[in-house]
């Protein structure tokens, strides 16, 4: 998959990302139901004096799941303290990082669905009650001791929320469910980043950016930088619609973000396999591709927008998908209308 369109960040991003990510709610752009329900959450925990109750961040990955809790600190005028499921693999790990919290501090954990289970079941005391009970010892002698914690506000970013239990998901006060963004919204984060950035770029070159980042801030900001090397080398800096496109042709990114993995997919249902179905381990091994690579980064988007369906027999290419390709489709092509969706 070609990096520019990757919804997950390098290291070297997450550094450039956190320059440019909104720093309160007021210059957070987008997602105006969930920005609606956290300020509410926020101004009534401030005008109580209390900590803000605890919030579950889920949807794809960059949304701004992680920008979201960052602002809810900042908002809270409270100290964060980052970390992930993954580094949480046994219940003392995560009885130490509570045990070191102070009042009303904000506990980040992204990923938090892929925390091991003990830790999962020791979190659940700790939500409720602000207690652990921490076992000294084995077997008979084994000996457990009441650990009292401060209130702390627990703020969990998950991009599969289907996959917490039922148990750890009801103790979340408010959960908060990130869609894609509107090209306009887009539009709007590209103009505020290059303009931190101190670029020269006109509004046409803006729209355009806006169109082609697959509905992700995080690809927006991205396409933009390159963007902006393409600029320095070909036109002294300066962004206008004609540099744009060029820079994208040249990165293969397409008017509606499909890139070089995207396509790949979708013309080798629409060539190889007739419009399909053709399940997803012939189709990683027909573009030499993992299988988890296609169904996680490529899949998603192409259902999205509506080029590929999923069924019980495997991928199908829908009218939508072969006339982005500029074939044109079978007369008895099935539709996403009329094809049950399935897991497969």
């Amino acid at each position: 998959m070609s990096d520019l369109t990757d919804p997950n960040p390098n290291d070297q991003e997450k550094t450039q990302e956190i320059a440019l990510r909104p720093k309160n709610l007021t210059e957070f752009v987008g997602q105006e139901r969930v920005h609606k329900q956290l300020s509410l959450l926020l101004t009534a925990a401030k005008s109580r004096g209390v900590p803000a109750d605890h919030v579950l961040l889920a949807g794809p990955p960059g949304l701004g799941k992680t920008t979201l809790a960052m602002i809810i600190a900042e908002e809270m005028n409270s100290p964060i303290r980052i970390t992930s499921g993954p580094a949480i693999t046994h219940a003392g790990d995560l009885a130490s990082i509570l045990s070191s919290l102070t009042e009303g501090e904000i506990l980040f954990i992204d990923e938090i669905h892929r925390m091991s289970r003990p830790a999962e079941e020791l979190l659940y005391l700790a939500m409720e009650d602000f207690r652990v009970d921490v076992v000294v010892g084995k077997g008979a002698g084994a000996t457990s001791i009441p650990l009292e914690l401060p209130h702390f506000t627990l703020v969990g970013a998950t991009t599969r929320a289907g996959l917490l239990p039922s148990p750890l998901r009801d103790r979340f006060g408010f959960t908060a469910q990130l869609d894609f963004y509107e090209d306009s919204d887009l539009s709007t984060i590209v103009k505020r980043s290059a303009n931190l950035l101190n670029m020269e770029i006109s509004e046409l070159a803006i729209t355009e950016l806006g169109a082609r980042s697959r509905g992700t801030p995080r690809v927006a900001n991205r396409l933009l930088r390159r963007v902006r090397d393409y600029a320095q080398v070909h036109s002294n800096g300066k962004v206008d619609l004609k540099e744009t496109k060029e820079a994208l042709e040249m990165y293969e990114v397409d008017q509606v973000g499909l890139d070089r993995l995207d396509k790949s997919v979708l013309a080798a249902i629409v060539k190889k396999f007739n419009g399909g179905p053709v399940g997803l381990t012939t189709l990683a091994m027909a573009i030499g591709e993992e299988a988890e690579t296609i169904e996680s980064i490529a899949e998603p988007f192409l259902v999205r927008m509506g080029f590929i369906s999923r069924t019980q027999r495997g991928r199908v290419a829908t009218a939508a998908g072969y006339e982005h390709l500029g074939e044109k489709p079978p007369i008895h092509l099935v539709t996403l209308f009329d094809t049950p969706a399935s897991d497969l």
